[in-house]
């Protein structure tokens, strides 16, 4: 249980957290125009910028979920980060400058100027259910840090949790969201540098035994080289879930393009990536030696074989509260690192979220109605539609208890939606012969694609990574640990929340689309978003030669809606074609010879 120095370290962060979203409601502006509530009025720095960067893309999933993927199955998943490496440069060159050009609230604006109406409310339908799922799962991971050193309720957790986060990100707005995650990222560091320092102690040599332990359990492979998808993790796989979801999430997704908008020039939003890449790579670092850390202290009586924790994702905050309670605060402190990066991410997601309801939905609304949309209550609907979709992110956190694994739920989610939405994105800045009909032909075959791959029945059966358990190492020489722990292992699950595994099923009698590994769901819904919409662009260009372009008749291509290389060959394309017009009409008029003179 939590001493008195635990609650005391937890009340003043959430203090904290609540006073800077006071402070900014009542300072500046005070809040009062849609620019200063959703863009901060385009008035941060570059290095403040690129740590809300990072903590909105690292959440207490990046904690519990990389840690106990670690724990369970060695290295391999830092893999992941080179394909995050290299998609940060795309997206600063290649997609920023494209919604840097347009300046607008919502990135699904673009889709609306480059195809039409259709193409952008079938694409932001489809993202906000994605946010929405994925703010509900990081809303119910904290409560698992929660019940495990305190014993509160799930439900406790998420409600406490959910009324403060609400409460600073809807009155402070986005430049509270952006200061908060400053302060939040300081004890998500903090925390992790907290299990370290205890493990140290815990660990037979120390920190610098970690990596040999790892190795002689196996658990340092790193390169998988194997093309089969249906391997649950490979360098192939890896690398493209990273350079996919990152480009995702990152290039065209409302909660980052957002935040990237908050800086004056394209060049200081450029840096602010660049400032994101070591913060988050190093923060990963940490959290998986971390991981591997946990393992050399439980690697002889694992807390899942003896039945004290009820699944992996629990072994972080398991190790805080029988091994940091003996140190006053540090629980405290570890609890306090989970609320932060969990506070910090959803606060990005509510905003965001408001945005694109009162951007994508209730101003076409008040346009179906005939009617003219109060600019001047922007602020005022921005508040009351981020405590509400706040109310539906908690919905989702209560059901996501029976779900399964955190962080293989939550990359089958992400990758299902987030790798079509990226497709739409691309087609419409790559390929100039794509138009409406296409693209959406494209994304919604992509989507039903991978959610059914993702949730479709029956599915191949896995089974939990085993684990070491010794009685004399454990202390509890109980016979029916051994049976216990053999019913777990033989659990089957279902749909996405499988239990991650390092034992691959080779029954072919299963579909092959259920066997597809989760971490190649986002590259297949890019490819068949682009496949898929290309060639029905072209097909529907034959056919209808009004909708060759954009979906709309007469409509003219503009180049401000391409990536900076596409748009440089349609400008280039057009000087060389008025240049030619120009030399044809003064052909055309120079004066016969002699006419003026001899």
């Amino acid at each position: 249980m939590l001493t008195w120095q635990d609650y005391l370290v937890i009340g003043i962060v959430m203090l904290i957290s609540v006073c800077i979203g006071i402070y900014y409601r009542f300072t500046g502006g005070r809040q009062k125009t849609a620019e200063e509530y959703f863009s901060a009025n385009k008035s941060m720095s570059i290095v403040p910028l690129g740590i809300a960067l990072m903590v909105s893309f690292v959440s207490a999933i990046t904690i519990l979920g990389i840690g106990s993927e670690i724990y369970a199955h060695g290295v391999q998943f830092a893999i992941i980060y080179l394909g995050i490496s290299a998609a940060t440069v795309v997206v600063a060159f290649f997609y920023l400058p494209v919604f840097f050009e347009l300046n607008c609230i919502s990135v699904y604006e673009y889709l609306e100027r480059r195809f039409g109406v259709a193409a952008r409310l079938t694409t932001s339908i489809a993202n906000f259910i994605q946010l929405t799922l994925y703010t509900g799962i990081v809303l119910y991971a904290p409560s698992l840090a929660i019940e495990a050193t305190t014993g509160l309720s799930t439900t406790t957790s998420i409600s406490l949790i959910s009324i403060i986060c609400i409460f600073y990100s809807t009155i402070g707005g986005m430049k509270a969201v952006l200061v908060t995650d400053i302060f939040q990222a300081i004890l998500m560091f903090a925390s992790l540098i907290a299990i370290l320092c205890v493990a140290s102690s815990e660990i037979e040599g120390g920190l610098g035994n970690v990596w040999s332990i790892a190795q002689q359990a196996n658990r340092t492979q790193l390169f998988d080289f194997r093309l089969d998808p249906t391997i649950r993790q490979t360098w192939w796989s890896l690398t493209s879930a990273g350079f996919c979801v990152f480009c995702s999430l990152y290039g065209v997704n409302q909660v980052e393009v957002q935040r990237l908008l908050t800086v004056r020039s394209l060049k200081k939003a450029r840096l602010a990536l660049f400032v994101n890449l070591p913060l988050l790579i190093s923060f990963a670092m940490m959290t998986i030696f971390c991981g591997m850390t946990l393992f050399a202290v439980y690697k002889d009586c694992d807390p899942v074989a003896t039945g004290e924790i009820a699944s992996i994702d629990r072994i972080m905050p398991y190790f805080a509260a029988t091994k940091m309670a003996v140190y006053p605060g540090l629980t405290g402190l570890f609890i306090s690192g989970i609320f932060s990066a969990s506070l910090s991410t959803i606060s990005a997601m509510l905003n965001s979220l408001a945005a694109v309801f009162l951007e994508d939905y209730l101003k076409r609304i008040y346009q179906k109605c005939g009617k003219t949309f109060p600019v001047e209550r922007t602020t005022h609907y921005g508040k009351i539609l981020a405590v509400l979709n706040g109310c539906s992110c908690v919905s989702v956190a209560f059901l996501a208890e029976s779900l399964g694994s955190l962080l293989q739920l939550t990359i089958s989610i992400t990758g299902s939606i987030a790798g079509p939405v990226l497709g739409i994105f691309t087609l419409g800045m790559f390929f100039e012969e794509a138009n409406e009909w296409g693209a959406i032909a494209g994304i919604v075959t992509a989507l039903v694609t991978c959610m059914w791959a993702s949730f479709g029945q029956p599915r191949p059966r896995h089974h939990l990574a085993p684990a070491s358990y010794s009685s004399t190492a454990c202390g509890n020489s109980n016979s029916s640990i051994a049976s216990q722990f053999e019913q777990l292992t033989s659990t089957t699950t279902t749909a996405a929340s499988s239990p991650i595994s390092l034992e691959e099923d080779d029954d072919s009698s299963y579909f092959y689309l259920y066997r597809i590994s989760f971490h190649w769901y986002s590259l297949m819904g890019l490819s068949i978003t682009l496949i898929v919409g290309y060639l029905a662009s072209l097909l529907i260009g034959r056919i209808s030669p009004k909708r060759r372009v954009g979906g709309v008749e007469g409509r003219e291509l503009d180049p401000s809606l391409f990536t900076p290389l596409v748009a440089r060959r349609i400008r280039r394309r057009r000087q060389d074609a008025a240049r030619t017009t120009s030399s044809q009409i003064f052909t055309l008029e120079e004066p016969a010879e002699g006419r003026w003179g001899p």
